[in-house]
């Protein structure tokens, strides 16, 4: 079966420059994963920055441009990769839905703004939807790691009242280091935490209210308190509750955001009837209910043998969504417009609390 031409328009860190990060696991970026995938080909790059054109070129030896419409009227890319600033994602959507590119793949978060994000969204569905329905993929790339989609599996079983029960709260954790605005640090990698929150319950997430330093500041800590919603109630659960009682509840959510720190936090706690599981950079723990060796009558946590090991796939598993949702014409992205939607509401909700 012929290649699929792959280009991206912006070519910086995420785009190829990260592959040279020696403690990352391969691929790291967006180029890296098109390059290693013979079912699509790296066709191009564009960026208005000369410097990054000539890296870019002397690494991946392909041609560059510095203008993305000529780059996209040159090479045809089935799949355009858009990895420049959030600013002007709408604008690169747009573009290749005027020129009938099947699938974007756009960097996270979706736009800087709430009205970008819905026009982007827009494009892939309803009225104002491109000819060739678009099919845009954010770059939420836990939605596509390994460890992530098993935990899912875990937190799945004991929706049905399986393995570690329902689930009755969830805490968050991001911290990355020093002289970071605290909604700068949110916006950014706050992004991923959020949509892998949502991910993994198969819920939005909404916020309420926020204390502790501003979110305008750049150091100490803010606690942004939510809710998850639309959250499946077990039916046995539901059968024993009261008769006018919701098959549907709402999970407390609590996150912490910080800066002035030294080091790079990014984990949640999925905290459940029977037990809870734990998951971020570096962390993937399940704790399950047992009787307790401290006290009689009483029931302790007890870590248990389930572990992660080995690469997650998160940068090659996104590539071979991509190339299954130009070859497919009815198949939906795993991470689409209106998840990064989603996400970007979030945000802005908490921007306006943050005020």
């Amino acid at each position: 079966m012929e290649q699929i031409p792959a280009a991206i328009v912006g070519l910086g860190r995420i785009a190829g420059l990260l592959e040279d990060d020696e403690r990352r696991e391969k691929p790291c970026t967006h180029a890296g994963a098109i390059a290693a995938n013979s079912d699509c080909r790296l066709a191009a790059g564009a960026d208005t920055d000369e410097e990054r054109r000539r890296l870019f070129a002397e690494r991946w030896k392909v041609p560059v441009y510095a203008d993305a419409e000529a780059m996209i009227a040159a090479c045809k890319p089935g799949i355009l990769v858009i990895a420049t600033h959030p600013d002007s994602h709408a604008q690169y959507c747009r573009l290749a839905a005027a020129h009938g590119i099947p699938v974007v793949i756009c960097e996270k978060p979706l736009a800087d703004t709430l009205k970008k994000a819905r026009q982007i969204a827009r494009l892939t569905a309803g009225k104002g939807a491109a000819p060739g329905s678009l099919k845009i993929v954010t770059n939420h790339e836990r939605r596509y790691s390994d460890d992530y989609i098993r935990a899912k599996a875990i937190l799945n079983e004991g929706r049905s009242g399986q393995g570690l029960g329902p689930l009755l709260g969830v805490r968050g954790c991001l911290y990355m280091g020093r002289n970071q605005r605290i909604l700068d640090v949110l916006w950014h990698d706050g992004t991923h935490l959020a949509d892998a929150i949502m991910f993994l319950t198969g819920s939005t997430l909404k916020h309420r209210r926020s204390w502790g330093t501003r979110l305008t500041a750049k150091e100490g800590t803010a606690y942004l308190e939510g809710h998850l919603t639309d959250i499946a109630q077990p039916a046995a659960q539901a059968a024993e509750g009261n008769p006018g009682s919701r098959s549907r509840r709402q999970i407390p959510v609590l996150i912490e955001v910080g800066a002035g720190r030294d080091h790079l936090v990014f984990e949640m706690e999925f905290s459940c009837e029977k037990g809870r599981l734990r998951i971020g950079n570096g962390v993937f723990e399940v704790w399950e209910s047992a009787e307790s060796p401290y006290a009689q009558g009483f029931r302790s946590l007890k870590r248990t043998a389930d572990v992660f090991e080995g690469p997650t796939g998160y940068f090659a598993n996104m590539v071979k969504d991509a190339v299954a949702c130009v070859r497919e014409p009815d198949r939906q992205p795993r991470s689409g417009a209106a998840d990064g939607l989603r996400v970007i509401e979030y945000l802005n909700s908490v921007k306006r609390w943050g005020r």
